[in-house]
């Protein structure tokens, strides 16, 4: 067994051990998550994530250990922020339809795993075409930047509208869907049919809204590590940003009004790193330079929000 193998084996038997922990003792069926619980289970997957890291430069001590650990934690601390963009459109999402608080921690749960098979699909699919045609980097890049201009340029929370948007009409048109109460269960029979619940319709839209924000951050995440051999350190990175997605949610569900300046944050990376990919081949870039510009430039984005909130100190309305 190489080392290769035995860190993946390692890797997701600490996933399935996680998810144990979490689920079975960190979370009980149908209680709403307080915000100490919160707090405690996003510390759990934080310190879980970079336990990891260690792990992975322990494993590849004397080799390219460190290279790769920071390459780890560059590409985690990425997808985590891009996380924290992604809480606010699921607040929006839980919000219009009405979700009760107990029933939160289920949809989340349920929304995440399929947010993490499609993510598994699309790095899959570009370690691929990386390894194939290394100029597709370059429309990654390209498309990275255009991203990025265009989201610091508009509030695209402020712009969702769920009934509007595509995953929304999607489902209309595929599964038949009922708006009738259904105390906490998925699928529901009315006159002699069975129809999906307005929780399935949330469950669904997370995993499919979430293909939106991974077009964005697998591409990102190829400029990190663009080696296509090194597909685990993409994977673990995804899967540990976006299993800490629901705890996540908890936390920052009564703070969302206090980031507004986040998303600009996000968007300066997300430039960057479009410009990185583009001139790569001429300047090429050390990977602890993306770690810096992530680390500086989402911190400071947070600071400025809290420093100077632009729609004042108004709450997310009471969802109780």
């Amino acid at each position: 067994m190489d080392k290769t193998q035995l860190i993946y084996i390692v890797f997701s038997a600490v996933i399935v051990v996680a998810l144990i922990f979490d689920l079975g003792l960190l979370s009980k069926k149908n209680q709403v998550i307080s915000l100490k619980a919160a707090l405690v289970q996003t510390i759990f997957w934080v310190v879980l994530s970079f336990a990891f890291c260690g792990f992975i430069l322990f494993e590849n001590d004397g080799g390219n250990g460190k290279d790769d650990a920071i390459a780890y934690i560059s590409a985690y601390l990425l997808e985590w922020s891009l996380s924290i963009d992604n809480i606010f459109v699921f607040i929006i999402i839980f919000s219009y339809f009405n979700v009760k608080p107990e029933n939160y921690s289920r949809v989340l749960l349920l929304g995440i795993l399929m947010a993490i098979v499609f993510r598994i699909v699309f790095i899959a699919v570009g370690s691929e075409l990386v390894a194939r045609f290394h100029w597709v980097m370059y429309i990654f890049g390209a498309f990275l930047l255009y991203t990025g201009i265009k989201m610091f340029k508009t509030n695209e929370e402020a712009e969702f509208n769920p009934e509007k948007s595509w995953a929304y009409r999607l489902i209309r048109k595929i599964i038949p869907i009922t708006n009738t109460e259904a105390n906490g269960r998925f699928v529901i029979a009315e006159k002699g049919k069975r129809y999906f619940t307005t929780l399935s319709v949330v469950v669904i839209m997370l995993g499919l809204i979430d293909i939106v924000f991974a077009v964005d951050s697998i591409p990102a995440v190829f400029s990190i590590i663009p080696d296509p051999s090194k597909k685990l350190l993409i994977y673990s990175s995804n899967i540990f940003a976006v299993l800490g997605l629901r705890s996540l949610f908890f936390l920052l569900r009564g703070a969302a009004t206090k980031f507004d300046y986040l998303q600009q944050g996000i968007a300066i990376v997300l430039s960057f790193i479009g410009v990185k990919m583009l001139i790569e081949h001429w300047i090429p870039l050390p990977v602890w330079v993306s770690l810096l510009v992530i680390v500086l430039c989402i911190s400071f984005s947070i600071f400025y929000s809290i420093r100077f909130n632009r729609r004042g100190d108004k709450d997310v309305p009471d969802e109780d």
